[in-house]
């Protein structure tokens, strides 16, 4: 890596709202919560599709009446759905904030020649970021906004209301399971360069073991909810599940 400098030093972020380092923090808190939910989303399915019809519709229907009576029926999720959509917005919000200063503070204080790791690992996180929001939307409509069936029976209430069948049917276009592998690819290269990320931001690598924990976590994690979440679709676009 070749680096010059100038001689004006960089200007600290006033502000705690404002700073960099929150930015940051707000960042890893969300991405975070973000890795609770895709884990345990991760489990419901990989779990309950291979136990079959019943099961899965009955986890399907539970996650509805989860703290009932003292929550009514949706309450819980919606909690969830709302926390999880805060989340969505404070992260991108972050991410667009620290890509911004970045590049504004770039021609000012340094001239970097970056590696092409470096480089590939930066412009992944961002438009990598970009894609798995696209998909994230596309995946809520099919499956729980709208409910709508691409594969054989088309709109057929009797499958887009059962979430077992629309799961099935859908996973037997090979487009949609191809969507589907490759955001999962794309999730799980966001998660380990995420989870990394927000080690360092929390402060949780200050000795050279640490930091190797931290990426052997981060690389666990990636793998475990890639491989998990990959492995329904193909199981169905295969015959093992049907």
């Amino acid at each position: 890596m070749a680096t010059s400098t100038v001689s004006k030093p960089p200007r600290a972020r006033t502000g705690k709202a404002g700073s960099t380092v929150f930015l940051k923090v707000l960042m890893a808190v969300t991405g975070f919560i973000f890795v609770l939910f895709v884990i345990a989303h991760m489990y419901g399915n990989l779990y309950k599709l291979f136990d079959g019809h019943l099961a899965f519709n009955e986890y399907s229907e539970h996650l509805r009446t989860i703290g009932e009576p003292m929550l009514p029926r949706h309450g819980f999720l919606t909690i969830m759905e709302v926390v999880l959509g805060v989340s969505v917005i404070l992260h991108i919000y972050s991410a667009v904030q620290l890509w911004k200063r970045s590049k504004a503070a770039r021609p000012q204080r340094y001239v970097v020649k970056k590696s092409v790791a470096q480089s590939f690992s930066s412009k992944w996180m961002r438009w990598g970021g970009v894609f798995l929001l696209l998909f994230l939307i596309w995946h809520l409509l099919q499956f729980t906004i709208i409910r709508f069936n691409v594969g054989s029976g088309g709109d057929n209430p009797s499958i887009t209301h059962d979430p077992y069948e629309l799961v099935v049917h859908s996973f037997n276009v090979w487009w949609v399971t191809l969507i589907y592998v490759v955001a999962m690819i794309a999730l799980g290269m966001h998660l380990r360069h995420g989870i990394w990320s927000a080690a360092q931001t929390l402060g949780f690598t200050p000795t050279p073991r640490a930091r190797v924990i931290a990426n052997t976590i981060a690389i666990v994690v990636a793998l475990v909810v890639a491989v998990g979440f990959v492995i329904p679709p193909l199981a169905i676009a295969f015959g093992g599940i049907k």
